[in-house]
């Protein structure tokens, strides 16, 4: 296991980071790092003080900014990890090296998520400290659940990285326009995890589609973890407990890692058999 992350993670997650930092100065980059999720809560403020007359004390107003603030994760992490394979086959052009080179590939690929993660971290705790100080978002510091907080994140966290690694597997063997698969699967998502609005809101025949993603229960411990009694205001999941949320999500977690683990092997093969391993899309 040593070996193994010494010569797999821990190469790929340095790697990740000089790839996410390097384009820039440090100054720059850290710059970036604050304006970019600042931008995004002006907007969604601007928002939903246009289209609503409840006001920021409405329970739906923290129940709306923290799906928001928590679902950069997705993006980095789980559209992240796809586009990670991506880079190395297309951009950079060494995931044929990296095949003949003594690392354990899925979990160079879990190394290579991990500087997203940090960087998700950096935008989400930005965004969320923005909401207590500037835009009345009922986060209490003091009254945060944090063991609560930090279990649910690393648990949804591990399964984001695993549906990462289902969707990076199957770009391996497309030829046209893959970039757009761990983008267009988290906007998707965006719509079914009750990030912005309950799931009850939802047309009942999409409701199931909800019920069925990790990213949902996930969410819901985050906000119970964040906001307290607050949280149970939307019926949506308040029938389950916390310990029945994480056992959904921990199997949940459990089957998207076996996933993740059969679909590289299944993909993997095929991308081997076809000469994928060193393609280039749209040629």
């Amino acid at each position: 296991m040593k070996g193994i992350i010494r010569r797999s993670f821990a190469p790929a997650a340095w790697l990740g980071w000089q790839v996410e930092s390097n384009w820039a100065s440090p100054l720059l980059f850290l710059a970036f790092s604050v304006l970019k999720p600042v931008a995004g809560v002006l907007i969604l403020v601007f928002m939903y003080n246009t289209v609503s007359r409840a006001g920021t004390s409405a329970p739906i107003y923290g129940y709306i900014y923290l799906g928001n603030a928590l679902y950069v994760y997705v993006g980095t992490v789980m559209a992240g990890t796809s586009y990670s394979i991506l880079e190395d086959r297309e951009r950079y052009r060494v995931l044929k090296y990296l095949y003949i080179a003594p690392i354990n590939i899925p979990v160079y690929l879990f190394g290579r998520a991990t500087p997203r993660f940090l960087a998700g971290s950096l935008a989400a705790a930005i965004t969320i400290f923005f909401g207590i100080v500037f835009f009345k978002v009922p986060v209490h510091l003091t009254l945060v659940n944090w063991p609560l907080f930090l279990t649910a994140l690393m648990l949804g966290v591990v399964c984001l990285a695993g549906m990462g690694i289902v969707l990076g597997s199957w770009t391996l063997t497309l030829r046209t326009q893959p970039w757009f698969l761990g983008e267009s699967t988290a906007a998707a998502l965006y719509l079914f995890s009750g990030a912005l609005f309950p799931l009850t809101l939802l047309p009942r025949f999409l409701q199931p589609i909800g019920y069925l993603m990790p990213i949902t229960y996930w969410l819901e411990l985050m906000r119970r973890a964040l906001l307290g009694p607050a949280a149970a205001v939307f019926p949506t999941l308040a029938t389950l407990s916390n310990a029945q949320l994480f056992l959904i999500l921990g199997v949940q977690t459990a089957f998207f890692l076996g996933l993740a683990f059969v679909a590289f092997r299944f993909f993997d093969r095929i991308a081997r058999d076809k000469g994928l391993i060193d393609a280039l899309s749209d040629f």
